[in-house]
């Protein structure tokens, strides 16, 4: 019960109380549906991989936001985790393309922009009919920096660039 608890303790999100009330369930449970949640884990940790055009969760390539043709391709997202596309998607409202970054601008950290996907967003915008970019990354100190760089970076080309309550 002890490693039980402990490996449920390594969960983003889930403190001591919560890994024990988790592992006093699960040792309550039938055993057949702790089986399945067992396999369900594993299929989805072998199956779900970035989308190779977005880098969103999805076990399609392309994933289904992509693969939507009733998407409109002219407008692109940017946003910095792919959990932030699920976001996006369960509020409903939006209806363009998305691109993950993979992480912000943090030179501290060590993280530059060779670091992000910027090279797999530029090579969209040289293939696809992109005419409007949305910045929809955190309103911190790196989020920020990240959004002037990539504003500063995509600006000779033709395309408009915004930020939720910024135009940049």
């Amino acid at each position: 019960m002890v490693e039980l608890v402990a490996a449920l303790g390594r969960l983003p999100g889930i403190g001591p109380r919560s890994a024990e009330r988790l592992a006093i369930h699960l040792v309550q449970t039938d055993s057949r549906q702790v089986r399945d949640l067992a396999e369900t884990l594993v299929r989805a940790s072998e199956r779900v991989r970035p989308c190779e055009r977005c880098g969103g969760f999805t076990e399609h390539q392309p994933c289904p936001v992509c693969a939507d043709p009733a998407r409109d391709s002219s407008l692109l997202c940017l946003v910095e985790k792919p959990v932030d596309i699920l976001l996006f998607e369960k509020a409903g409202s939006y209806r363009g393309l998305y691109h993950v970054l993979g992480g912000r601008l943090s030179p501290l950290q060590g993280i530059e922009p060779e670091d992000l996907s910027i090279a797999a967003l530029e090579r969209r915008l040289g293939i696809e009919p992109i005419h409007e970019i949305i910045l929809a990354l955190p309103t911190d100190v790196e989020g920020d920096a990240t959004s002037f760089f990539l504003a500063r970076r995509l600006a000779g080309r033709s395309v408009r660039i915004l930020r939720f309550a910024h135009r940049l």
